[in-house]
């Protein structure tokens, strides 16, 4: 369900610092626009290195765009903006902190760790299945288990905007499976609106109420692709008909797919 415009991306430009090509700079994002509301799930696809972690970051304020505007319930994002929290590709736990010193480092650095914090904390650590494992360190912990706990302290301060960066890309297939269906149970939960970067077309499909897809970079939008598959979803889903009908048409937007005449 959603509730009204969360995040308005218009004509963003982005030429990125890392390297030149013939002596000009890389351009990453060709003038992207877009648009989300409240409540959204809603994914980024597209080949790797095209460009969708740039503009995640840029939504976030993490990096600043070269042109284009990006607003957050209309204003402008100009630096980080307080009511997100981010997912990386890999968890990024702080060794030295066990599992519940590091979902609680959010409330650190905004000054509000105190006993509703905590108990926050523990709420989102059985949530997510990790109930009893708050006092080991990250290194005793899978893979599956360590995003699991990343995605925890990306919630612990309740954020409305929750920015996942290709978050399940490392894990096994069938971990993966489960930590997209924690998300859905999660997301229905929290009522978070969620912007996802993948380059799986079933992730995307599976998880999403819309779904973008990217161009190779630099990053244009080349189709949008609205999910109408009932909520909720189950490894069944991922059988019907509808379902492998939207990821055909993601494949044909990524040039994947291709329409061929009947040989039969």
């Amino acid at each position: 369900m959603s509730f009204g415009e969360l995040v308005s991306v218009r004509r963003v430009f982005e030429q990125k610092r890392y390297g030149r090509v013939v002596g000009e700079p890389l351009v990453a994002i060709d003038e992207a626009s877009l648009s989300f509301e409240e409540g959204e799930f809603v994914s980024l696809l597209g080949p790797s290195g095209c460009g969708k972690t740039t503009l995640l970051r840029i939504i976030a304020g993490l990096i600043p765009k070269t042109a284009g505007s990006v607003r957050i319930r209309g204003e402008e994002v100009t630096e980080p903006h307080p009511d997100f929290g981010f997912v990386f590709q890999t968890p990024n736990l702080m060794p030295w902190r066990n599992v519940l010193d590091n979902v609680l480092f959010p409330m650190e650095i905004l000054g509000k760790l105190d006993k509703a914090a905590r108990a926050r904390a523990f709420e989102l650590l059985e949530m997510v299945g990790l109930k009893g494992f708050h006092d080991v360190r990250p290194h005793q912990l899978s893979g599956g288990m360590q995003q699991r706990a990343a995605l925890c302290r990306a919630l612990v301060h309740q954020p409305t905007l929750l920015l996942m960066d290709e978050p399940f890309g490392a894990l096994d297939e069938l971990t993966r499976m489960e930590m997209n269906d924690l998300l859905l149970e999660i997301r229905a939960r929290t009522k978070a609106t969620v912007v996802f970067v993948t380059h799986s077309i079933a992730e995307a499909v599976y998880l999403s109420d819309q779904v973008l897809v990217f161009s190779k970079r630099p990053a244009r939008i080349v189709e949008r692709i609205g999910i109408d598959l009932p909520y909720p979803r189950s490894a069944r889903t991922r059988y019907t008909g509808q379902f492998m009908a939207l990821e055909h048409r993601a494949g044909r937007a990524l040039g994947i797919f291709h329409e061929t005449a009947d040989q039969s």
